[in-house]
């Protein structure tokens, strides 16, 4: 300490050197100068070293040493020269942090003094300071009282200075500095927000204008923390001086200001609109151009920040917009297009443009500001209403494209932008299957798009020839827009966009930027469009795409390159028969590219973009290159050699090797293929799966010339890429093994022991399903094909099986999870497929196992999966007559599992002999209640996975007897019918959909509640396995009956959901007494939400208030129960309301733009403070909601918080059960992972809310340790960037 403390006297000794003795003027100035600067210079270092002093963070100072520091400081501040001052206010930053409170209230109270007074350089360098200070000052949440007390200090200063001050350079420093803290320290003012508003709204009237706009800053920076009542004093206070109108300058300042509190706390605005939006609207007819545009200005700010409250008004403000979006009194456009021929034919073109152009020139024409707030404003429309989609393209849509003329270049490129939002909006969710309902409408929507398509290009094509590289630009960028919302809706306007294209390309004047737009455009174009519309184009396109290859510009270059690649593939598509001749252009592509492909001294992205570029040029090209080919595939044998280039060559050259062309390789095969081989070693995933796809390319396309020895070269490395640590390299690699099988049957003996000893590892683990359990089946059955195979038919069964065998008689195979035992039994059947003659030998050892009391249960569930999956297929009654027995006498084991693979098993047998087994079974069904739970199992498998047209003769039986079942008393019974009816429905849905909807109509007017139960449980089996059904069905139907399909079914909710009549009324049912039937109706209907949104979304108007209502607690469904000596409390409506906020959860996910967000947000604000499970769940509502919807979930941010802070703060009471306790903290962490994702919306900082909770939890030490934890959790998950998605 006592070091630190000479060292800064040292230097406030130094700072303390004048140059008094050297005054401007002396005689002695000019010869001693150099002494002059020396002294400066010696402040200056002595500043400078002090700054850096306080910069450390060990650095403390006594008592003394701060007065002093501070002293100098502030003494600096009025120093001769400018470095020092500007040194001495750095210095202030760091020194808040290091000295005591009193010390920073001494700085403040200067700075504030000599920002008064009469010395403007004083004035300037103390207002700095002072922002310096704010920006140093501790947040409030710390926990800091110097904040606090500071920023008042500031405060009273700045607000009298503002009042009182007359000179206006003042006035603005002041309103800066205030606008600095309200929008840092807003919630620490608090106290002083009243004074503040009263002293900024005069500001408002100030006669100059600068004041003004600082005036309207530091307003916006107040209402993002100011209290309700003070908001509403400003915003009554604005809207009283709206309607005097006193003068057109103040007008203009009230809108500017309006919109700027809009912008900043749009949610706070909205309860006012309806007071707002008429008065401006009003202001709009006034003949002022600046006010008008200060009112779009105000409306394009409530669109975005207040979508449900301007909702109503929208009809007119776009009408608004519309008109004045025209609005130019001193340009007549009708004369246009005359105009333009008339220039074309004049000689001295250029001139009379000129002229014409001076004609309608006016300085004072600001009509453009008006149109592109206008133009700003529909923007904000069209992307925030998707559900205006139809009726922008009624009435916005043509007229932004006869806008497209516009002669002010700012004002087009914001309605090009404003039609780029517009044409986003209708881009077509890629999946019909995952569609909204509105997908009919944007079907519609891109119907009348096509429509307009030709009126686009009419308005624009000429403008790709326009001078403005920004006009130009907006065209491109609008264009391809439009060919990705449409692919080939351009193609028979080709011709008038090729010329375009190749003026932006050809014109050496145009910007690099403009050139690689025409690029991407021309890109996307290609892409999306068939080849045969652009060959009549090909001469005219390719050499300035060639030249731009050669451009000194990367970005343009790898542009090119990209553009090459499509148009190889354009002029000369080998996929389907094309008479183009292509051959006359492969000796224009090839030398430009090739120079790119052979620099090395390029930028990373055209090396890549040039070996993919050539490699396309070979595959489709190669056959006309002649004696050129070879030399390149040199070159493309050394960027496999460079570590920067080589993943790129592997995809080339997996490329060439797959070309219909059979391009010759073999010059490169020798040395390429131990190289490909060493890189199925390297420690990077994309490349391992690269290399693997090229191996089995060039194994399939080029079997001849290859020889053992470079075979052998990569099975030695595939061994190690099967492992259950990466499902997918796993799969890429045994899929090359089966075609190594196929193709080199004696190599493969070579390393069977080793490959197969992973494989079988695989097969063993839990996480083995989908393609690469596919893949170990393909690899087995080729195995086992293979003559020349090490390992035979035998031992392959015995390792699949051994781990099973070798376990104890109780059958506890630890080792094995459930799902291995579908994986060996899958593999077992694929074997026998293989080899039918050792299958009857299998299938009696299975059977002999499942009748011996030896045997483990492992084994027998084995066993039984393994029959289920060889029964499928094959007819195995035939040869076993005593499989029914036998699996009907499992169905008496005490083993649960057992019993389910016996149920598997007979399901699966049956598929493979349904004229066997189904009669049995459903006869078995009928006669035997005790197995009937196992049987419906059976049965649900039979129709799962028997085909549909052998199904259909036994529909009627299992229709009537599934119908029969569901009044069974059993819920889990009741649950499987479900399922069984959902997949037959799906068997012939044209005839049984209409079938199960009458159905459910059938019977008295009034069901009893076990009945009405019964029908929602029904008709949530079809809502579930549509989504699974599908995807099968899609290989069979056309898009057209799938579509049918799901009319239907959506028919069949909609009755269910909404009809009249009182049996199938959702809505009655909601109002049932019995609790069973509104809870299975809730389940319906988020089966429904979650399985095929567009079914209900429509419906969402009718059905929410009743969903809403379900939500609520009732006291009367409250009861106690005496359990002894105690009483415990039941909530008989606890699950009721449990599925009413599990669906409103799923609507969040796939209804949200159906839901009132603020409607829904009282709901969950309910939801928050009840019964434990409810609250997990809208926990995760609310963060989902914070990602979602922040706008809406920042303006409830207040009543939110209450019940987490409840949460957080709650204590479990003493002598509690540990499970009591744990469920405490799980509640705890529920809260504030809420808290955690609350704290990432825009702005939240700025709610006094929210700081305070955040100051409660840092000050308590348990809440600020649980918050550190949430936080490094979410941390730790993985994010779309870190991840791999190769």
């Amino acid at each position: 300490m006592a070091s630190v403390s000479y060292h800064i006297s040292s230097l406030l000794e130094k700072m303390t050197s004048t140059d008094k003795d050297f005054r401007e003027g002396d005689a002695f100035v000019s010869v001693y100068q150099p002494v002059h600067f020396w002294y400066i210079s010696f402040r200056f270092m002595a500043t400078n070293d002090l700054m850096m002093e306080l910069q450390k963070d060990s650095i403390k100072l006594d008592e003394d040493s701060e007065k002093k520091v501070v002293k100098m400081l502030l003494k600096l501040l009025e120093d001769k020269n400018g470095e020092v001052q500007n040194l001495a206010v750095k210095c202030l930053g760091p020194l808040v942090g290091k000295v005591k409170e009193y010390q920073v209230e001494t700085i403040v109270d200067t700075l504030c003094t000599n920002m008064l007074s009469d010395k403007e350089q004083l004035r300037d360098i103390s207002s700095i300071g002072l922002k310096t200070v704010i920006s140093e000052l501790p947040p409030a949440s710390t926990g800091s009282t110097m904040t606090a007390n500071v920023c008042k200090k500031i405060t009273a200063q700045l607000t009298g200075a503002i009042g009182k001050q007359e000179d206006v350079s003042v006035q603005l420093e002041a309103l800066d500095i205030l606008s600095d803290m309200l929008s840092r320290l807003g919630g620490t003012l608090y106290s002083f927000h009243s004074s503040i508003l009263n002293c900024l709204l005069p500001q408002l009237t100030s006669p100059r204008l600068a004041v003004r706009k600082r005036a309207i800053i530091a307003l916006g920076h107040l209402v993002l923390t100011c209290s309700g009542n003070i908001f509403s004093e400003l915003t009554e206070h604005l809207i009283a001086e709206l309607k005097k109108n006193e003068s057109a300058s103040t007008t203009r300042t009230y809108i500017q200001c309006i919109a700027g509190i809009s912008r900043q706390a749009g949610h706070r605005i909205g309860e006012h609109l309806e007071k707002i939006i008429p008065l401006i609207v009003q202001y709009c007819n006034v003949d002022d151009d600046e006010l008008r545009e200060y009112c779009f200005q105000a409306f394009e700010s409530f669109v975005r920040r207040c979508p449900k409250e301007i909702d109503p008004h929208i009809p007119n403000v776009m009408s608004l917009c519309l008109k004045y979006i025209t609005f130019d009194p001193n340009y007549n456009y009708d004369n246009e297009e005359e105009e333009e021929e008339e220039r074309m034919e004049t000689e001295n073109g250029e001139d009379e443009e000129q002229e014409s152009d001076d004609e309608y020139s006016d300085d004072d024409d600001i009509s453009w500001k008006v149109r592109r707030a206008a133009a700003k404003c529909l923007e904000a429309i069209v992307s925030s209403r998707h559900d205006l989609l139809q009726d922008f393209y009624k009435t916005l849509s043509p007229v932004l494209i006869t806008r497209f003329k516009e002669r002010e270049e700012n004002v087009r490129a914001d309605i090009f932008s404003a039609y780029i939002s517009l044409l986003k909006q209708t881009l077509p969710i890629q999946s019909w299957l995952h569609a909204s309902d509105d997908s009919g409408k944007d079907d519609v929507s891109l119907t009348m798009l096509q429509n307009q398509v030709p009126n686009i290009v009419k308005a624009l094509h000429k403008q790709l020839k326009d001078k403005s590289i920004k006009s130009r630009q907006g065209c491109f960028s609008l264009l391809t827009e439009l060919a990705n919302v449409l692919p080939g809706c351009l193609a028979e306007h080709i011709p008038a966009l090729v010329p375009g294209i190749v003026f932006s390309l050809a014109d050496k004047c145009n910007s690099s930027n403009m050139r690689i737009d025409a690029l991407s455009f021309l890109h996307v174009l290609l892409c999306n469009h068939q080849p045969e519309a652009f060959h009549p184009y090909i001469k005219s396109l390719l050499p300035p795409v060639v030249a731009c290859i050669g451009d000194p510009f990367y970005k343009i270059t790898s542009e090119a390159l990209l553009v090459v690649q499509q148009l190889v593939k354009v002029i000369r598509p080998l996929d389907k028969p094309c008479t183009f001749d292509a051959k006359p252009y492969a000796k224009d592509l090839f030398p430009g590219t090739l120079k790119r492909l052979k620099a090395a001294d390029i930028d990373q992205e055209v090396k890549e973009r040039a070996i993919s570029c050539m490699g396309q040029i070979i595959y489709s090209l190669g056959d006309h290159l002649s004696t050129d080919l070879q030399p390149t595939l040199k070159i493309f044998l050394e960027r496999l050699k460079n570590e920067i280039t080589r993943l790129t060559a592997v995809k080339a050259l997996t490329l060439i090797a797959s070309s219909p062309l059979k391009i010759d390789l073999r010059p490169i095969l020798g040395e390429g293929f131990p190289i490909l081989a060493s890189f199925l070693r390297k420690n990077q995933r994309a490349l391992k799966l690269s290399t693997l796809a090229a191996l089995d390319i060039l194994v399939k396309n080029y079997s001849d010339s290859l020889k053992p020895a470079m075979i052998e070269s990569v099975l030695t490395e595939l061994p190690a890429l099967i492992s259950e640590n990466d499902m997918h390299v796993s799969q890429v690699a045994i899929m090359f093994l089966t075609t190594l099988a196929k193709v080199y049957p004696s190599c493969i003996s070579k390393i069977t022991g080793s490959v197969l000893a992973e494989i079988f590892q695989l097969v063993h683990s839990p996480l083995l399903q989908g393609g690469a359990l596919n893949a170990i089946i393909d690899f087995f059955q080729a195995l086992v094909l293979t003559k020349a195979a090490t390992v035979g038919y035998s031992e392959l069964m015995k390792q699949l099986t051994a781990p099973v065998y070798s376990s104890g008689p109780s059958g506890a195979s630890a080792a094995l999870h459930k799902q291995a035992y579908y994986s060996a039994a899958k593999c077992v059947a694929a074997l026998s497929s293989a080899c039918p003659k050792e299958a009857p030998g299998t299938v009696n050892q299975f059977i002999q196992d499942v009748k011996s009391p030896k045997c483990s249960s492992a084994v027998k569930v084995l066993a039984f999966l393994s029959l289920a999956e060889m029964g499928r297929t094959t007819n195995l009654t035939s040869t076993q007559k005593e499989l029914k027995t036998v699996i009907l006498e499992a169905f008496a084991s005490p083993s649960e599992e057992v019993k389910s693979a016996a149920s598997y098993a007979l399901g699966n047998i049956s598929v493979g002999s349904l004229k066997e087994y189904l009669p049995f079974m459903l006869k078995e069904i009928e006669s035997q209640p005790k197995r009937q739970y196992l049987l419906l199992h059976s049965l649900k498998e039979v129709i799962s996975s028997s085909p549909a047209d052998s199904l259909k003769p036994y529909v009627e039986d299992i229709w009537a007897l599934l119908f029969k079942h569901c009044e069974c008393s059993e819920e889990g019974t009741r649950n499987v019918v479900a399922e069984c009816l959902g997949k037959l429905t799906l068997v012939n849905p044209s005839e049984l959909l209409p079938r199960l909807k009458k159905q459910l109509s059938s019977g008295n007017d009034r069901k009893s509640s076990a009945e009405m139960e019964r029908c929602f449980v029904l008709l949530e089996g079809p809502l579930s396995y549509f989504t699974i059904a599908i995807s099968k069905l899609h290989q069979k139907y056309t898009v057209v009956f799938l579509r049918q399909l799901q009319l239907l079914l959506g028919g069949l909710v909609k009755h269910c959901l909404v009809c009249s009549q009182p049996t199938g009324s959702f809505l009655k049912t909601l109002q049932d007494s019995d609790l069973n039937v509104r809870r299975v109706a809730l389940a319906m209907f988020n089966s429904a939400a979650h399985n095929k949104p567009s079914l209900i979304r429509d419906l969402l108007n009718a059905v929410l208030p009743s969903l809403y209502n379900e939500t609520k607690v009732r006291r009367e469904l409250i009861r106690e129960v005496e359990m002894g000596p105690f009483k415990h409390t039941v909530d008989d409506g606890l699950d009721v309301r449990k599925a009413a906020f599990e669906c409103m959860y799923t609507l969040l996910e796939s209804c949200l733009d159906r839901l009132d967000i603020y409607e829904y947000l009282n709901h969950v604000e309910d939801g928050l403070k009840d019964h434990y499970d409810i609250q997990m769940l809208t926990f995760i509502m609310l963060a989902r909601l914070s990602t979602l919807c922040p706008n809406a979930v920042l303006q409830r941010l207040e009543r939110l918080i209450e019940p987490l802070r409840a949460t957080c703060s709650t204590k479990v009471k003493a002598g509690s059960v540990k499970q009591e306790f744990e469920k405490q903290d799980e509640l705890k962490r529920s809260a504030m992972r809420a808290v955690a994702a609350l704290l990432t919306i825009p702005e939240v900082e700025k709610s006094p809310a929210m700081a305070e909770f955040s100051s409660q939890i840092r000050s308590s030490p348990e809440m600020a340790s649980l918050f550190e934890s949430i936080q490094k959790d979410t941390a730790s998950l993985p994010t779309a960037e870190s991840m791999d998605m190769s």
